[in-house]
């Protein structure tokens, strides 16, 4: 899996250092592995993560907390539809199964 150091990140997003390295500290659920080295190593996810961040922060002018707020809220989202779509799924196979059982009556 690809990583970008720190400046790669800061080049590909615009997003300065420093304010990478804050949004670290002040966003749970965004920490960036370390190498053995010492230096940060963001994946694709991590990627993501500082694009929604700026446009939350730095586009919508939302606070570092209105920001965390929204993405606990995002997941949680995520998770409920991640859950309807469980339910939606194990809702239909019940009718395939039932749909083969009343087909195999009328044999």
């Amino acid at each position: 899996m690809a990583t970008f150091s720190i400046s790669e990140v800061e080049e590909l997003t615009g997003v300065k250092q420093h304010i990478l390295r804050y949004w670290e500290e002040a966003i749970p659920g965004f920490s960036v592995q370390k190498n053995l080295g010492g230096h940060r190593e963001y994946t694709q996810n991590d990627l993501e993560m500082v694009m929604r961040l700026k446009h939350l922060i730095l586009e919508k002018r939302f606070t570092t907390e209105g920001a965390r707020k929204q993405l606990l809220e995002d997941a949680k989202a995520k998770s409920d539809n991640i859950e309807l779509v469980q339910e939606i799924h194990d809702a239909r196979s019940e009718l395939t199964d039932l749909y083969l059982f009343v087909k195999g009556l009328n044999k």
